[in-house]
């Protein structure tokens, strides 16, 4: 056996004074990994010696790119190539966007740690419209409010845990809770920044989607992407145009589901009904479906006759299967992929702040709609706690008139204007390994009080469906508790 570190991500600015020193390395690019990783299946050589073909001919090597990626198919091969790149300066609107895609890793500038200063993006849409100035003032009210509110807050959390304020190392963290509580006022223009990594393949993608987005900061952004990775790997990321799918789908699908709600009276937005999560349906018999797909990994019997097996099982029987698969896991152990056979979808009614960390779950299956005003907004007990969700709503009502200004002038910049405070219907698909994951950090006692209660809510939800597979089912902190319910003799 022979394991080599083929490479490893460097700083582009240590990239850059090498290739400033020493003219013969200008032709250092992540296309040669891809190459030789693409070579693997057709050559007899180690793939060691395939890497030191493709460093000496470059141009050979991008060639060979051109014709296993696209001339035969081979996307794949455009994911050995990842990038590291810097986002300074978007809204928490474009954020949004960006974090759609699912394979790409992302760690974001946080509003629950940092404290934010009146800086916001003015969208290029709302400029042209003549309404800037009205923007720019309610956005710098909503922001002067923000500094308002943390001064209000701060003390009357330190107040609050007394216990934890005694101890100097624990100020971060109660200040942390009450920027979180205040940034609920604060817009989605907000500027913020992130760190991403993404492979050749997904910015391709990412830049396709992009080009065809209605935000005029969206394009702006993929052709920021495009200008600093096109001379890096050219023989990679070629198709950056918008495909007419990527432009043309999501206006007609918004006509076309106005018609129907139209013919059959069902247009508009019905409002908030019951709370803000529903189980909207679950795999039937979840609990049987894991136990079946546990049997059929482990025994050499069909997926049908497993069934047969589990359908004649006793309760106690059903309920050692699923403990012997689980006696073993710690809080940050992953569950077998045997409980993705089991899957809930829920709908959500849920404020920015809420889907700011729900959105980072990228293996669940999330859809929404547009942010609504008709929803209403989230109030933090805190900001009622002070005395001040009076003056909370009254700038949020200030806000939802310039929304709608802003809405029947150009309609796809008014989200802008919005606060964290306001709510959207999301649609969540996870199953029962996801869930897991999603639970163990947001039910734990350290998450954010908003998704906390919302996660909460999804494992209370989902426990009724699938009681033997959840039964460890907890934030980190109530895990070893649970754990030790389950298994007392361990």
């Amino acid at each position: 056996m022979k394991v080599l570190l083929a490479g490893y991500n460097l700083d582009y600015e240590i990239i850059r004074k090498w290739q400033q020193e020493d003219p013969s390395a200008q032709n250092l690019t992540p296309e040669t990994i891809s190459a030789a990783y693409a070579r693997i299946s057709r050559s007899p050589k180690p793939v060691d010696q395939l890497r030191a073909a493709a460093r000496e001919e470059v141009e050979k090597a991008r060639q060979s790119n051109r014709n296993i990626v696209f001339d035969m198919g081979h996307s794949s091969v455009a994911e050995h190539a990842v990038f590291n790149i810097d986002v300074i300066g978007v809204s928490r609107l474009l954020v949004e966007e960006i974090e759609k895609f699912r394979l790409c890793s992302y760690t974001e500038k946080s509003q629950r740690y940092v404290l934010f200063q009146d800086d916001f993006v003015i969208p290029e849409e709302i400029e042209k419209a003549g309404l800037a100035d009205e923007f720019v003032t309610t956005v710098r009210r909503q922001n002067a409010f923000y500094s308002e509110l943390y001064e209000k807050l701060r003390p009357f959390v330190f107040e609050r845990h007394r216990e934890l304020a005694e101890d100097p190392k624990n100020k971060s963290l109660l200040e942390g809770w009450a920027k979180e509580d205040a940034r609920y006022i604060i817009p989605l223009a907000t500027e913020t920044q992130l760190g991403m990594t993404a492979s050749a393949r997904n910015i391709e993608l990412m830049l396709r989607r992009l080009a065809a987005h209605p935000l005029a900061e969206a394009r702006r952004y993929g052709q920021a992407l495009y200008s600093i990775v096109k001379d890096v790997a050219p023989s990679l990321i070629r198709y950056t145009e918008p495909t007419r799918y990527d432009l043309l789908r999501r206006d007609e699908q918004k006509e076309e589901m106005a018609e129907i709600g139209a013919l059959t009276g069902s247009a508009g937005r019905n409002s908030l009904s019951c709370g803000a999560v529903r189980l909207i349906s679950s795999t039937p018999d979840a609990d049987d479906a894991i136990i079946t797909a546990l049997l059929h990994s482990s025994l050499g019997l069909d997926w049908g006759k497993c069934r047969e097996v589990v359908v004649g099982l006793v309760e106690e029987k059903r309920r050692d299967i699923i403990k012997s698969a689980l006696r073993h896991i710690e809080s940050y152990d992953a569950l077998p992929r045997e409980f993705e056979y089991a899957e809930f979808h829920f709908e959500l009614e849920i404020s920015a702040s809420c889907f700011a960390q729900l959105k980072r779950h990228r293996m669940a299956t999330v859809t929404c709609q547009d942010y609504d005003p008709a929803l209403d907004v989230t109030v933090p007990p805190a900001v009622s706690g002070v005395g001040m969700e009076g003056p909370f709503r009254e700038i949020i009502s200030s806000i939802d008139e310039t929304y709608r200004k802003l809405s029947r002038a150009v309609p796809q910049a008014a989200p802008y204007v919005l606060s964290n405070a306001h709510r959207k219907r999301v649609s969540v698909k996870m199953n029962v390994r996801e869930l897991y994951h999603f639970t163990r950090l947001r039910a734990d006692r350290h998450a954010q009080w908003d998704i906390r209660a919302v996660a909460e809510e999804m494992l209370t939800l989902a426990r009724a469906k699938a009681p033997l597979s959840l039964l460890l089912a907890a934030g980190k902190d109530r895990f070893r508790q649970m754990r030790e319910k389950v298994f007392p003799e361990h």
